[in-house]
């Protein structure tokens, strides 16, 4: 994924969000933030073992998406081995 300032950076991939591109037997696409955040990104993975503002937006997002998914589980481990150890109790599994 590459990250552009608003308007794209280049005239030529003018519909970035639609714009793919094959790399390495992965498919890309082009996201654009704004020139004021870039530059905060930028700021902030100095001196870290992020290589890129592309590299940071994407482990943020899966981030961001790998707890959206955990808070969507219906029971906490802790609640499951409960409901399991009743479930035992009652003689409902072994």
């Amino acid at each position: 994924m590459r990250v552009l300032p608003p308007g794209g950076g280049d005239s030529k991939n003018s519909e970035n969000e639609r714009i793919k591109e094959k790399t390495m037997d992965k498919e890309f696409t082009t996201v654009s933030i704004p020139t004021s955040l870039h530059k905060k990104i930028e700021e902030a993975i100095q001196g870290t073992e992020i290589g890129s503002v592309s590299a940071y937006v994407v482990k943020v997002v899966r981030e961001s998406l790998s707890k959206e998914q955990e808070a969507k589980e219906v029971f906490s481990k802790e609640e499951e081995e409960k409901v399991k150890e009743r479930l035992k109790a009652l003689g409902y599994i072994d």
